[in-house]
């Protein structure tokens, strides 16, 4: 791959990173600032109970995504960012857009999405 094009996907994810961390943030102040004093009738209590869940399976879904973040970094830095880890063939630049932190080409995340609907993951 073109330093080029490593530049630009090390942009990329360090532009999500900084927009996970700034929403994170954001939700941690609103977590805080709700109340449950202020929800003395039971079905709020339990609506506010149920959008912090939600908020929190959130933040643990991008905590996850910063991990993979960092490890695409360090790919980009040991020089086999947009190789496939299973083949060992290039990733296509336009998946690599969709996806930055993908360490498949598409051929080898459609074989294992198809073995995973069969019941047989590796």
């Amino acid at each position: 791959m073109r330093q080029r094009d490593l530049n630009f996907f090390r942009r990329l994810l360090e532009d999500r990173r900084t927009e996970i961390l700034e929403e994170a943030e954001r939700a941690l102040g609103a977590l805080n600032t709700k109340s449950e004093e202020a929800c003395a009738d039971p079905s709020d209590r339990a609506s506010l109970e149920s959008d912090r869940a939600f908020l929190l399976r959130m933040r643990d879904r991008e905590r996850k995504l910063l991990g993979k973040i960092d490890e695409a970094f360090a790919r980009i830095d040991g020089g086999i960012y947009g190789q496939c880890e299973e083949c060992g063939g290039q990733i296509g630049i336009e998946r690599l857009k969709a996806r930055p932190v993908t360490t498949l080409c598409i051929t080898c995340k459609s074989a294992q999405e198809a073995r995973e609907r069969q019941g047989s993951v590796r």
